[in-house]
């Protein structure tokens, strides 16, 4: 089951500068606050801040209910895999793709 877009993460070259920056904006302090992630929670929304980004840019993450099911459906439509689907920790699985158009499709499991 795809359950939407829930996560955006946004690589970032100082992370403190777009903590404050972030923050700032979304008028709410970071849930997480790593070296490798700084997470903000908005209504429904996790707002994530990278030091990398193997897609090159903002991206943002559909969540789904099974991973593979859901990266076989993306690439026998034609995509690319940017990323393979990987443990980022706690079990939380992602993958990217980009389609023909090259737009980035980033896919979360929990």
């Amino acid at each position: 089951m795809n359950k939407g877009i829930k996560t955006v993460l946004y690589p970032v070259t100082d992370m403190e500068q777009s903590k404050t920056l972030f923050a700032s904006f979304l008028q709410v302090e970071p849930y997480v606050d790593t070296p490798y992630y700084i997470g903000f929670k908005v209504e429904n929304q996790d707002i994530g801040l990278i030091p990398n980004s193997p897609e090159g840019g903002a991206v943002a993450f559909f969540h789904v209910d099974d991973i593979k099911q859901s990266l076989q459906v993306l690439t026998d439509g034609g995509t690319t895999v940017i990323r393979t689907i990987s443990d980022v920790g706690g079990g939380r699985l992602v993958a990217s793709v980009k389609d023909t158009s090259g737009n980035v499709i980033g896919l979360i499991q929990d």
